[in-house]
């Protein structure tokens, strides 16, 4: 049996700004746009991965959910403290520059973690952390 990742989900804030994001700053390609408005999920992932992506969804959307949770849920999201993904790249310092010079919302620049790893972190334009690891085969 084989199992791997096929999709991770981020909320957005603003469909317009996480799109921008993730195709400008990460260089991630769009493989899907549905909806309108707020009500948009985008499909985006690394042009070299075309198997792994990140669905990014409208946050507190919820069929379920009361209107206060999904206010609640928003601002969570709006103050960076919910969702966040680790990302990995064979060259952390470039990486990290030319995200920092595209504007991103520097977290923390790279560092070697106690835990051991080198890594770096910034938020995306809906406060999602974004972790940026250097592989370990570099």
């Amino acid at each position: 049996m084989t199992i791997t990742i096929h999709s991770s989900f981020l909320p957005h804030l603003d469909p317009d700004a996480s799109l921008a994001f993730y195709r400008d700053v990460l260089d991630f390609e769009v493989r899907l746009d549905v909806g309108y408005g707020p009500m948009r999920w985008i499909t985006v992932g690394p042009k070299n991965q075309p198997d792994t992506a990140i669905v990014l969804h409208p946050a507190g959307v919820s069929g379920s959910a009361t209107e206060e949770e999904q206010r609640f849920l928003t601002e969570l999201v709006a103050k960076g403290s919910y969702f966040g993904i680790n990302l990995a790249t064979d060259d952390l310092d470039a990486t990290f520059a030319a995200v920092e010079a595209k504007g991103a919302d520097i977290v923390q620049e790279p560092i070697e973690q106690d835990y051991g790893v080198r890594d770096a972190a910034f938020r995306d334009p809906a406060g999602n952390l974004i972790r940026i690891q250097q592989s370990k085969e570099h």
